[in-house]
């Protein structure tokens, strides 16, 4: 066997023991209840776990799914996760996987926004989220940077940046367009100028080893990972009638312009424009959900974020607190059944939202070997993840408008908010702060705000 990767001295030479559906259940079960720290950390923790402690995956073959997943739309930590539940233990393997990664989140964040919707008056919860909603306009604030460090490195991916700001902030460009425009940019430019746009970072090949892996480097593909066409058509048909069958539901049942009904409609969308992470796709669920729909108000969605960066689970779950505050506040089994309404509009939201991560991770596996490096297939994404750029910029700007004119600009200006904000953003430019450290150090000082001063 020839291993390209150093192996230390001390490092385990003997393979693991293979790992039931059991243990893997477990295992993806407590993920779901640590994977904190957004994309980054929840893939720092699939890393340590999967690949230097348990071995279950060598580190190329990690990266190497890693890399897949970041091309897609959705949560690329859930479909990582999703890829290897699948690469073990067949479709079942993935379902769990990924559904574990996104149940407990689901749950939480209903009873979080049950708690915010019902209570959100009360000085406990109101000076809570005074000093969350600063830390969150800071972390926003530096998802644009660390995004924009990584993806912009030429004049061209610059002016993309610029011109995705513009469009979206001045001309009120809908997000899908800007989405639709980068990638025509892309795919032209890599043909005209493939320099300009190949990818400028991400993650690279593996070049460690921590012994012996279950699915190692040289491991064969096991056979249902090998592409077929049967395999594909039946995966096709069978995601298309897991969205079909309810959305026809809903249609039939309450009509195309019942809130359920559109909730559905519009959250698919928003999950195929996942691209570069949630930060990049809330704008437009801002566009729809506030500006559109009217399901929340723009300080609810604020307040959504921070609850979504406050609990474990994909960021783009914030989607399941609109829902909830969208089916409560319209009410859509009536006056008396407002949990009811809420629960059931974040369920539907959460299974539109997630449902195309599983579909393409299913059936898109087989493919990882003829899409990974091909400049026609990531020259696109790479104008997109530029124009993502400053499509974050200017929810930065939304954020911090919000938070420190609540009333608008005729109203007073927030010092406190914004003393807040200033000190987020130097523990996590400038020392590298925790998240959620320093969220919760923002919501004491909220609170303390709040009720003493």
């Amino acid at each position: 066997m020839t291993r390209t990767a150093a192996v230390n001295a001390d490092t385990p030479d003997t393979t693991p023991a293979e790992v039931s559906l059991w243990q893997a259940f477990l295992f993806w079960l407590k993920l779901g209840f640590i994977s904190f720290g957004g994309p980054a950390g929840q893939i720092a923790i699939m890393h340590q776990e999967l690949v230097e402690r348990r071995r279950w995956i060598s580190e190329r073959r990690f990266l190497h799914a890693l890399n897949y997943c970041m091309v897609l739309p959705g949560p690329e930590a859930q479909q990582l996760a999703t890829y290897i539940g699948w690469l073990m233990h067949r479709t079942r393997g993935g379902l769990i996987a990924g559904g574990l990664f996104v149940l407990p989140s689901l749950f939480i964040l209903i009873g979080l926004s049950w708690v915010y919707i019902a209570f959100g008056e009360m000085p406990l919860v109101a000076g809570l989220f005074y000093g969350i909603k600063p830390a969150v306009t800071a972390i926003v604030v530096q998802a644009a940077h660390r995004i924009g460090a990584r993806a912009l490195k030429n004049k061209v991916l610059w002016a993309v940046a610029a011109a995705a700001f513009v469009a979206i902030f001045a001309l009120d460009v809908p997000f899908p367009a800007i989405v639709a425009a980068a990638a025509a940019i892309g795919y032209v430019g890599g043909r005209m100028a493939p320099d300009r746009f190949r990818a400028g970072g991400g993650h690279g090949q593996g070049d460690k080893s921590f012994g012996r892996a279950l699915i190692d480097d040289d491991t064969p593909a096991p056979a249902h990972a090998l592409f077929s066409w049967n395999r594909l058509a039946r995966g096709a048909l069978i995601g298309g009638l897991l969205w079909l069958v309810p959305m026809g539901l809903l249609t039939a049942g309450y009509g195309w312009d019942h809130t359920l009904t559109q909730m559905g409609w519009f959250f698919t969308k928003a999950a195929l424009l996942t691209f570069g992470g949630a930060y990049a796709v809330l704008p437009y669920v801002y566009q729809g959900a506030v500006g559109h729909y009217g399901w929340l108000t723009p300080t609810q969605m604020i307040d959504g974020l921070a609850l979504g960066e406050t609990t474990p689970g994909p960021l783009i779950m914030v989607v399941t607190f609109v829902g909830f505050v969208g089916g409560y506040v319209k009410a859509v089994f009536g006056a008396d059944s407002l949990f009811l309404a809420g629960a059931v509009a974040a369920t539907l939201v959460t299974w539109f939202t997630f449902l195309p991560s599983f579909i393409l991770i299913l059936m898109g596996g087989p493919f990882i070997e003829t899409t990974h490096n091909d400049l026609k297939f990531t020259a696109p994404l790479t104008a997109i993840t530029a124009a993502v750029v400053g499509v974050i910029l200017n929810l930065a700007l939304f954020f911090g408008y919000h938070v420190l004119w609540p009333q608008g600009f005729e109203g007073a200006f927030e010092w406190g908010s914004a003393v807040i904000a200033l000190g987020a953003g130097l523990a996590l430019f400038r020392f590298k702060a925790n998240v959620i450290h320093v969220i919760a150090t923002c919501a004491l000082i909220g609170f303390v705000v709040k009720t003493l001063l």
